[in-house]
């Protein structure tokens, strides 16, 4: 990701931070359930945990009630996220950090965990190599990233009215397993979780909510009458979408 994007990416979400949760739903569930995944590691007294794209602490939370003793470092790229966390009083070592250039070297995690911040990195897979090279030997990184069918239909309405979607190519569950391939005792699957709203106007407003709006590189957003265009498509077709989840796992072995 280029360094204006990053910065465009890091405000739309620092913008949002303090009432985040409000709009959060399928991003909390979404961490509990990434998880509950992870919950078969059994961690030494010792361990140490990373988070990458902590934002106002949903996984923050439940990494915490499930490894109480662990050395936990609970990253976002955004200040005002990582702010917010703290005055939620979760016990952890707070830190802005790109997940894509972490501050670290080495092997110095037993687990790493990310809820669905990976699909704002540049490079997947380069950023999948670096976070496993921070792993300890039997140590794994569990992730949560959106997928290829997110919200279909909204990118259907666009279609149909001949235009483009801002929103970005994410990969489908047959390209993360490629990705995954090279790592030794992985998988990936998916899942669906469907948007509590309705309505293009509430998919929009959602989007912003969260601070989900910046578009895919190059993209020029569209004008107001377009715009209404897509929304009276998108809520003839029914106004539900929904987000697709991949979730992978890589162990250092």
């Amino acid at each position: 990701m280029d360094a204006a994007r990053k910065a465009r990416v890091g405000a739309a979400f620092a913008a949002v931070a303090d009432h985040y949760e409000e709009s959060a739903q399928v991003q909390r569930a979404v961490a509990a359930h990434l998880a509950a995944m992870a919950e078969r590691e059994r961690l030494g007294p010792a361990a140490r945990i990373l988070e990458i794209g902590c934002g106002t602490g949903l996984l923050t939370r439940e990494i915490r009630a499930r490894w109480p003793a662990a050395e936990l470092v609970a990253t976002d790229l955004a200040p005002e996220m990582v702010e917010v966390a703290a005055r939620h009083g979760i016990a952890a070592w707070l830190m802005p950090m790109d997940g894509e250039q972490p501050a670290f070297d080495g092997p110095w995690f037993d687990l790493i965990l990310s809820s669905l911040a990976f699909q704002w990195f540049d490079d997947l897979s380069l950023a999948l190599a670096r976070l496993h090279d921070l792993l300890r030997p039997g140590g794994s990184l569990y992730f949560a990233t959106m997928g290829a069918e997110s919200f279909a239909v909204w990118r259907t309405a666009h279609a149909a009215e001949g235009l483009a979607c801002g929103l970005p190519d994410y990969p489908d569950l047959a390209a993360l397993q490629a990705m995954l391939a090279p790592y030794p005792d992985a998988f990936a699957c998916d899942e669906h979780h469907p948007l509590p709203v309705r309505g293009g106007r509430a998919l929009v407003a959602h989007f912003r909510a969260i601070g989900a709006h910046v578009p895919r590189p190059g993209y020029r957003p569209l004008g107001p009458a377009a715009l209404r265009r897509v929304i009276d498509n998108f809520d003839s077709l029914g106004g539900e979408t929904d987000y697709h989840v991949l979730y992978g796992r890589i162990t250092h072995v």
